[in-house]
């Protein structure tokens, strides 16, 4: 996949291309749905898959307070666009200047010069442009005389087998699935188990030298969506490929610190031994075992460590 960061040098496709836009966060089902549909009408048009992307979310520049977590940063976006088939992808820098950009400047000079856009293929409730003043309406009249085409498509939606009813599938849903802790549904909605990445940092040493579970502490970026405090049954992928089943803690510790402690993100591998600091883990929530929970005794928090260790070989282990 060819990544543009910089419009200004952007040469366009030789036959032109059939684009969408957006935020793609989680890049979840609705979204590969959207992407498939786009791969399909390219193939038939001849065109190349473009999409057209943000380096933060949009929210983060135009109402910071309330900006939402990602459920995956830059780097996973970009890839998760690649295997979905995305033959280019323009990464746009957005900050105050491109908050300020009307609509009809932006389709100009990234939709018409830099991708020569013959379709563009959007949720039918998109916005875009200052004061999301642009919409598929304005996309259409300016296609008419752009020279391209518009289709304003509705977002898939689940099965609603167990998730209250079918609903559009969203990055919005997605993130409080994962803020209540439910990762085993947002893993439906994503089509694959959340995942936070991380460099692992020195911890306090608690959990190898007084608890004998050593664990890999990993420091998220915090614009990253975490799942609630607790513990849950997970993959950890090291930088070299290898994949480990874990226990993970994301909590603060309160046996030892009560309310007081530092959010961390801990994972003990089962059946490691070797040193990881420094390296980038990669953490994929699988599923729930139980809440974040102050014992009253450390002989009691190391039996129930040993619990948790059995449940996620456990959960792991079973099929789907």
């Amino acid at each position: 996949m060819e990544i543009v960061t910089d419009p200004s040098r952007c040469s366009p496709p030789i036959g032109g291309s059939a684009v969408t836009i957006g935020a793609y966060d989680g890049v979840h089902l609705g979204h590969q749905a959207l992407l498939a549909e786009l791969r399909r009408r390219a193939g038939t048009d001849g065109l190349e898959t473009a999409v057209v992307t943000f380096d933060r979310h949009p929210a983060a520049v135009v109402r910071p307070a309330s900006a939402p977590k990602l459920l995956c940063d830059l780097d996973q976006k970009l890839e998760l666009l690649e295997a979905a088939g995305v033959q280019r992808t323009v990464v746009l820098r957005f900050d105050e200047e491109r908050a300020n950009e009307s609509a009809g400047e932006f389709v100009r000079e990234i939709i018409e010069r830099c991708l020569d856009a013959r379709l563009v293929v959007v949720g039918d409730d998109f916005h875009f442009g200052h004061g999301r003043k642009g919409n598929v309406a304005l996309l259409r009249e300016m296609g008419a005389t752009g020279g391209f085409e518009v289709d304003g498509v509705s977002l898939a939606e689940d099965p609603g087998d167990r998730l209250d009813g079918a609903r559009p599938i969203s990055s919005t849903r997605i993130r409080a699935l994962v803020a209540d802790g439910r990762v085993a549904e947002a893993a439906e909605l994503l089509g694959r188990p959340h995942q936070v990445r991380g460099i692992v940092v020195h911890g306090d040493d608690r959990g190898g030298a007084e608890l004998g579970f050593p664990t890999a502490n990993l420091d998220i970026p915090a614009t990253i969506a975490l799942p609630a405090a607790g513990v849950y049954a997970g993959w950890y992928q090291r930088a070299n490929g290898e994949r480990h089943p874990s226990a993970v803690s994301v909590g603060r510790r309160p046996t030892f610190y009560g309310d007081a402690g530092e959010l961390l993100v801990e994972a003990f591998l089962l059946d490691f031994t070797g040193d990881l600091y420094g390296e980038e883990g990669r953490l994929s929530f699988v599923g729930r075992l139980r809440d974040d929970l102050a014992f009253d005794s450390v002989d009691a928090l190391v039996e129930q460590m040993h619990r948790d260790v059995a449940e996620t070989r456990r959960v792991l282990a079973t099929p789907g």
